[in-house]
């Protein structure tokens, strides 16, 4: 008689447990075991509980392929995390599961190393193989989205996904909790007339700061303030957009006579270009987009020009201001010395523009509509045993249904972003033309800010945390690929990486070869590079924009997505007492502050960067490296505090600890 013990492992998110019988049935080399009954005396409805098991066979079962289990058709789903089965020659074997079982369902886990499938010799692991992926094609099918943008899951409901895909239990009712407490607390505050603007700037105080962060308080004090508008431009929610400017674009007529005020004494414009000082950011993209109509008058949306001054102290500020491309009599370029309110009009034009590209360009787009497709494409076409589908399923945690759900209650008729200056067929164009200048040396860190000049422009802490995290991702991918993949050949050789890297290129970059988003790998290196990038905006891309967007567009004047009225034509035509009739109604400014909160992502089941808590690798050296990338995480991230500590705005967005493995929100 040969004995196999089995430590069966629940799941610990809520509701993970069971009291169903289970049955297992060992597959190997030579025969496979009796359906076996394991007691449900053995485990019971507490999540992480492990039961321990035996399965009796008259012979050895030879080297184990499989682990299929069933659960009883009776109770509620139960959640399976990992079986380890003990052979009786004293060895382990891990069946990674993670995964929910429905009533009666039954699931073949596959145990073993993580292998590629040219190493898959045994005729049961290629058939299983197979069989997996063209289930997995069955699930998740793609669809189209909108024409000039990636493509999408056809799945329209959440909850139609298979339940490991979708929102945790405890997640989803945190959402719905935190809406009601955020409604419940604005009731509180007695706002009423919700189509009504606000009668005062410490109305709307009052009511942005019904939720508070030490960064939000800041910016409702200091949203004004020029050095604070250059501040955003690096360590805001948008550092994508400022360059820096050798040359003056043809279509912003600016002298030397009108910016020299605002430089250093005895310095010019061109002086400071050649050194380096000057810095561009330029909204042409959001040039014609159509708008939303407020009482028969179509909303506005600048495509602004706004140049930028490193001034001696160190301090990044707007020198001047064109809020149209073209330039005209009716578009004037605003200074800093104009009048207060001329100069406070110019500024939110330009933040509400660099808003509207934040949300639909840097946020929708980059981290949420291209994950969709990493996640897609690595579900359709890695196995669960391949060794990236191990690597990068923690990244694409809860990916599909987020963007489901924001397609529905964002992005779809009536939507909170319906609300904005951009109707829908211009929020799509708008992400159309993000796509379109999409590069992938742009989605590679180092290569975008030395595209851009940033190299050595101080007070970028974005910047500086950004390439720490990019340099640490970069080298933990770079340990575990090169384990996997010991040569250029087993790269070109992977015909699943193949398939996988083909369907994002097609159906993410929609096969457009400008891009230089590869369509095939041939290299250890290059997939070093598309795996990093992956995971970046995955993760660190993903909460650099996201935790900050209650701190930066929460105090609505500071970056308001919709202005009601048309920008200045004229100077010397505004006044101060106007400034609060350009911005949004109470409504929309609500339903901004609660998205924004929320998005802040403090939720229970959150699973920081590097933390891999479902065990999928059985390999030491695997596990090794995990650690190690673990390590260079809690090492940065005390760093950024040290560095926080002694900063008068401390920028936490890309602490390790407070980013999320995958756009989960």
């Amino acid at each position: 008689m040969a004995e196999y013990t089995l430590k069966v492992t629940t799941g610990s998110m809520l509701h993970a447990g069971t009291f169903d019988n289970l049955y297992v049935t060992l597959i190997g080399t030579e025969r496979q075991s009796e359906r076996t009954q394991l007691t449900s005396l053995g485990l019971d409805d507490t999540n992480g509980k492990v039961g321990t098991f035996a399965v009796t066979t008259l012979f050895t079962l030879g080297c184990l392929l499989f682990l299929k289990i069933e659960k009883d058709p009776l109770e509620k789903d139960w959640f399976c995390s990992t079986i380890v089965v003990t052979t009786p020659e004293g060895d382990e074997m891990i069946f990674p599961c993670h995964r929910w079982l429905s009533k009666g369902e039954l699931v073949l886990l596959r145990g073993g190393r993580a292998t590629k499938a040219f190493e898959d010799l045994h005729p049961k692991l290629v058939d299983q193989r197979q069989k997996e992926l063209v289930q997995q094609k069955i699930i998740y099918k793609w669809a189209s989205y909108a024409e000039g943008l990636p493509y999408m899951v056809d799945i329209k409901d959440e909850n139609a996904l298979p339940a490991e895909s979708r929102l945790s239990f405890s997640r989803a009712f945190e959402i719905r909790k935190t809406r009601k407490e955020i409604n419940a607390e604005f009731e509180l505050k007695g706002l009423t007339d919700l189509n009504q603007q606000f009668e005062s700037f410490e109305a709307l105080k009052m009511a942005s700061l019904v939720k508070k962060t030490p960064m939000a308080e800041y910016v409702s004090e200091h949203w004004k303030d020029d050095d604070f508008f250059g501040y955003q431009f690096l360590n805001g929610i948008n550092p994508f957009i400022i360059q820096r400017c050798s040359k003056l674009p043809s279509n912003f007529p600016l002298t030397e006579q009108m910016v020299q005020p605002f430089l250093a004494i005895g310095s010019s414009l061109n002086a400071e270009m050649k050194k380096g000082n000057i810095f561009l950011s330029d909204y042409k993209i959001m040039e014609g987009l159509a708008t939303t109509v407020i009482d028969g008058k179509p909303t506005v949306v600048t495509p602004a020009l706004c140049l930028l001054y490193l001034n001696p102290q160190k301090k990044l500020l707007p020198i001047a201001i064109q809020l149209s491309q073209q330039p005209s009599e009716e578009n004037p370029i605003f200074l800093p010395t104009d009048s207060e309110s001329d100069w406070m009009l110019a500024k939110m034009f330009v933040r509400s523009a660099d808003a509207l590209h934040h949300i639909l360009v840097g946020h929708v787009l980059r981290t949420h509509l291209l994950p969709e497709v990493f996640t897609m494409a690595t579900l359709r076409n890695l196995p669960k045993n391949h060794p990236l589908h191990k690597l990068l399923i923690p990244h694409h945690r809860f990916a599909i249904a987020i963007i489901i759900r924001g397609r529905r209650i964002l992005l779809g008729p009536g939507g909170l972003f319906s609300k904005t200056s951009l109707d829908i067929e211009g929020q799509l164009e708008l992400m159309r033309r993000g796509l379109s200048r999409t590069t992938y040396s742009s989605l590679c860190l180092p290569e975008n800010i030395a595209a851009r000049g940033l190299e050595s422009i101080p007070n970028f802490h974005f910047r500086d945390d950004a390439m720490r995290l990019w340099s640490i991702i970069n080298s933990f991918i770079q340990s575990m690929v090169a384990y996997y993949y010991p040569s250029d050949s087993e790269v070109s050789a992977d015909s699943e990486l193949q398939e996988w890297i083909n369907e994002i290129f097609y159906y993410g970059f929609l096969g457009n070869y400008d891009s230089g988003f590869p369509s095939s790998l041939q290299t250890v290196e290059e997939l070093i590079q598309v795996v990093t990038t992956v995971v970046f905006t995955s993760s660190a891309l993903h909460s650099a924009g996201n935790r900050g967007q209650f701190d930066h567009l929460g105090w609505i004047p500071n970056a308001p997505v919709i202005l009601n009225k048309a920008p200045p034509t004229t100077k010397e035509q505004s006044s101060m007492e106007d400034i609060l009739a350009y911005l949004p109604k109470k409504l929309i400014a609500i339903l901004v502050m609660s998205y924004t909160w929320l998005g802040r992502g403090n939720f229970s089941d959150f699973e920081p960067l590097g933390t891999y808590p479902e065990q999928r690798f059985a390999e030491p050296a695997a596990l090794q490296m995990i650690e190690d990338f673990q390590a260079e995480l809690s090492s940065l991230s005390v760093a950024i505090t040290k560095r926080n500590s002694k900063l008068e705005l401390p920028f936490n967005y890309l602490n390790p600890k407070e980013i999320e493995n995958s756009p989960g929100i």
